[in-house]
């Protein structure tokens, strides 16, 4: 069955699209890609590289924080290579995988490198999944959810907060946890980060909305961007597309916006996204880094933490 799983939830991804193509008609997919100008790509290379140095900065702070040596530079060269494998391969999170493994191979302890890793894309998670409680409990979705679809979105946040395993991982690492986050010292500048990364997401999915034609104001608009990003965290996917253009096209036909035009920006939301993780692809062929040397103690004060520079 654990072997069956990444082919049931393609196959999921592959029947969402299918059925809406059956409903909405290939033509809202290609309306999708022949929005996406040049604009709209330099509009996703811009914010891809804010995004990624922000990431790759809250990565930074929390590996240091366990003890792990990570230059900026080399973290966003990593992190640029982890959003490309990610967009590319199945599961959608290959990338961190191997951004996980490979920087604790290089610092010799895997497991601490796997939990920086755990930590660093938990908090950009408890982020949107607080903004997405702030967007329900506020009201302001311009579309009336049905009981059974807050229970839905309520089931998608817990799933957003990270899979089970790295729930158990996260209890049986209490002690890593407090050193790499959950302290006065480097929560507050993760949190910054977090937000600004969100930040970015939904600019980049209003880049795409307007760029598929729709005109709606901003106060109507962001609030379903940020529900899309959460549902964005359901693991049924082919290269990021899925629950996100099924999502889009019923919520922007239920508030009146047109369900082929949601369908539309989440295909042209989709593209950007993968146009802004391409310079990933430079690092694709770039050598191996030598194994670096872990502090022996690093949890003894902050004399282990570097400063933060590239």
């Amino acid at each position: 069955m654990r072997r069956l799983g990444p082919w049931v939830r393609l196959g999921g991804a592959v029947a969402i699209l299918a059925v809406l193509g059956w409903r909405l008609g290939a033509e809202a997919f290609l309306d999708g890609l022949r929005a996406v100008d040049g604009r709209a790509v330099a509009a996703a290379l811009g914010v891809g590289a804010v995004t990624t140095v922000a990431c790759a900065w809250r990565w930074c702070l929390i590996a240091r924080r366990l003890g792990l040596p990570l230059t900026l530079g080399t973290a966003v060269a990593d992190y640029y290579r982890g959003l490309l494998l990610n967009a590319v391969l199945p599961a959608g999170v290959l990338g961190d995988v191997h951004r996980a493994v490979s920087h604790g191979r290089q610092v010799g302890d895997v497991g601490r490198g796997v939990r920086a890793v755990v930590f660093e894309r938990a908090a950009g998670q408890v982020v949107l999944v607080a903004v997405g409680m702030a967007v329900l409990i506020s009201g302001n979705v311009p579309v009336e959810v049905p009981g059974w679809g807050l229970s839905a979105l309520a089931l998608v946040l817990l799933a957003a907060c990270g899979s089970a395993k790295v729930r158990r991982a996260a209890r049986t690492t209490w002690a890593d946890a407090r050193t790499g986050l959950v302290n006065l010292d480097v929560l507050p500048k993760v949190t910054l980060l977090s937000v600004a990364v969100l930040g970015g997401h939904v600019a980049l999915f209003v880049v795409a909305a307007r760029a598929a034609g729709v005109q709606a104001p901003l106060t109507r608009l962001v609030p379903l961007v940020v529900l899309a990003l959460l549902v964005m965290a359901v693991p049924l996917n082919v290269g990021g597309f899925g629950p996100r253009e099924a999502f889009l096209a019923v919520a922007f036909g239920a508030a009146g916006l047109g369900a082929a035009q949601g369908l539309a920006t989440g295909v042209v939301y989709g593209v950007l996204a993968l146009v802004g993780s391409l310079p990933g692809a430079i690092t694709l062929f770039r050598p191996s880094p030598q194994r670096q040397v872990r502090p022996e103690r690093p949890d003894q004060g902050r004399e282990h933490v570097p400063a933060l520079v590239g």
